[in-house]
């Protein structure tokens, strides 16, 4: 994996490049949709890379490693033979998912023991194994195995924390340098800043992970109930501290009004569920602003969804599917949504790329992100 910095935008700290795969390149800023289950919810992988123009999809570690299981993967030849997509894909660890399963977990140094959401049987996960299980699954990037603490949470547990994540991004790295890749393209190890919202544990974090060398880094541990403004605070505070020649993505984040202004903190890599999700629930992105088909005032809006990814389809029809509970709602939205997001992401690199960024992105916010 290389990564080529082509323009950091000389107002704010906005960067493009160009992260080189084995399986493509991707052109960064990013925004990476979510495809929990080897499935972007209601899109077609054909439509992700034709309509959408995704240029790196996700999958989730642990539920993969449920199902269908890592003999299913590995005899189909990895995730990619798998689902078909033939450009880059990232899994995370199942840090997240721990975290989320905080009632029926237990986590020691030796790994985290949890149960099954689907059946409650034992579950195991140390970093060996995530590291094992991501080889299997056979992602162009995979995640190291970390903690991720819950907001708020005091100093001393945030601290012990950190330090759980660097011992277990240890083990990790010693793991990946012990295996190779199982078929034919290599892959790539990042990993995760930790320190909730302490600023001397951030950087004490982000000055770790910067001395492990690896292709890229990754921002853990936001997006999970802080204030916005903290959020900022943190992400900026720790990319002064990591590597300027590697790409730094910021984990499971967020509206495009948190993109945008985490790209000019200096981020490059994004991913998050809230635009499929949204979409599923009525709440839809445009480039004229947000629509919320629960209201009743698109009843009889007959005009399209948006003019450049929804011309076909009105306002009316879409609230009607949405309200219906029809899957040709949930695929219409997301479509609209995703297409969106990863216009917002060419956009702003085109213009780091022009150098008038700062510019353009006060004068798009205000129209992208008023209630329509």
């Amino acid at each position: 994996m290389k990564f080529t910095l082509h323009k950091t935008d000389t107002e704010t700290k906005a960067r493009a490049g160009t992260l080189q795969t084995g399986r493509g390149n991707i052109e960064t800023p990013i925004f990476m949709p979510v495809g929990t289950q080897g499935s972007v919810k209601s899109i077609s992988q054909e439509d992700l890379d034709q309509q959408i123009k995704a240029q790196i999809i996700l999958a989730n570690t642990y539920h993969i490693f449920l199902r269908p299981g890592l003999e299913v993967i590995n005899k189909a030849g990895g995730i990619h033979q798998f689902i078909n997509w033939n450009k880059p894909m990232l899994t995370d660890s199942g840090g997240y998912q721990v975290f989320s399963l905080s009632e029926i977990r237990k986590i020691k140094e030796e790994g985290v023991s949890f149960r099954s959401h689907l059946d409650g049987s034992k579950i195991f996960f140390s970093p060996e194994i995530a590291t094992d299980i991501q080889r299997t699954i056979g992602a162009d990037i995979f995640m190291a195995f970390d903690e991720c603490p819950p907001y708020p949470c005091e100093y001393k547990y945030a601290k012990e924390s950190m330090h759980l994540t660097h011992r277990w991004l240890q083990r990790c790295i010693k793991r990946f340098n012990e295996t190779e890749p199982l078929y034919g393209v290599n892959q790539s190890l990042f990993p995760i800043v930790q320190g909730s919202v302490y600023k001397d544990l951030r950087i004490d974090s982000a000055k770790f992970i910067a001395d492990q060398n690896m292709d890229g880094n990754a921002i853990g541990g936001l997006s999970v109930g802080e204030p916005h403004e903290q959020m900022y605070e943190m992400t900026e505070l720790v990319c002064e501290h990591l590597p300027s020649d590697k790409p730094r993505y910021l984990m499971g984040v967020g509206t495009p009004e948190n993109l945008l202004e985490c790209i000019s903190l200096g981020i490059d890599m994004f991913d998050c569920v809230l635009p499929t999700r949204n979409a599923r629930h009525g709440l839809i992105f445009t480039i004229e602003g947000i629509i919320n088909l629960k209201n009743e005032k698109w009843k009889y809006d007959y005009s399209s969804v948006d003019s450049q990814f929804t011309p076909n389809y009105s306002k009316a029809y879409l609230k009607h599917l949405i309200k219906c509970n029809e899957m040709l709602g949930a695929t219409i939205a997301s479509k609209q949504n995703l297409s969106f997001y990863l216009w917002l992401m060419k956009e702003a690199r085109t213009h780091i790329l022009a150098g008038d960024f700062l510019a353009w992105k006060k004068g798009i916010l205000p129209i992208i992100m008023r209630k329509l």
